[in-house]
């Protein structure tokens, strides 16, 4: 057997009842050193940073999926949904800490939504996930049928905003967004028309 074999059959050994838990382990941690000060002077903060940042790279991950089978024949397709659930839930925990902890007045809210740039593309990706979430079970891929597919290209544009999201919420052109962002265009580069027919020669 090949280390692609392997993988693939290692994967399809893998629960994905499995994933959840290993990727929802960071939560209660992050929570712990935000009350004990291990998240720094401002926690509240940093945990609303950390929960965001995992989100992001949750996405990414759940971009790397479809090259990765088309490329290396690696399949992980099983775990595809998984990944985008959860990357919701980091979404709606960075929101939820923002929301209640950080800003905490609903006037201010809005204001800061309107008003910010970098919380209004924000929002506007937490928003394009909501149909993905509440979608993304049996029932609606079979109700939704070829739909379902189109409606979750959704998830593009969502990492895309995601991106700038953070590239703009640094305010300055710090290295680590940077990457984030080349990542994902590189990723959604490689499912454009053109990437697809040179890889097909």
């Amino acid at each position: 057997m090949t280390v692609v074999d392997h993988i693939n059959a290692f994967a399809r050994r893998v629960p994905t009842w499995g994933l959840y838990i290993l990727c929802l382990l960071p939560v209660p941690w992050l929570l712990y050193l935000a009350q004990t000060g291990g998240l720094g002077r401002e926690p509240i903060k940093a945990l609303e940073h950390e929960l965001g940042e995992i989100a992001l790279q949750l996405l990414i991950i759940g971009l790397t999926i479809t090259p990765l089978r088309r490329l290396l024949g690696i399949n992980l397709l099983k775990f595809r949904r998984a990944l985008g659930l959860l990357a919701f839930t980091y979404v709606a925990l960075h929101l939820l800490v923002w929301l209640v902890l950080d800003v905490g007045i609903p006037s201010q809210i809005w204001a800061d939504i309107i008003k910010r740039p970098y919380i209004t593309i924000g929002m506007a990706g937490f928003i394009l996930l909501l149909p993905l979430a509440v979608t993304s079970n049996n029932w609606s891929v079979r109700k939704l049928g070829a739909g379902w597919r189109k409606l979750h290209r959704l998830s593009y544009l969502a990492v895309l905003l995601g991106g700038v999201h953070y590239i703009m919420l640094t305010k300055t052109w710090a290295a680590e967004p940077l990457l984030y962002m080349a990542a994902i265009l590189g990723l959604l580069a490689l499912r454009l028309p053109k990437a697809r027919s040179k890889q097909a020669v």
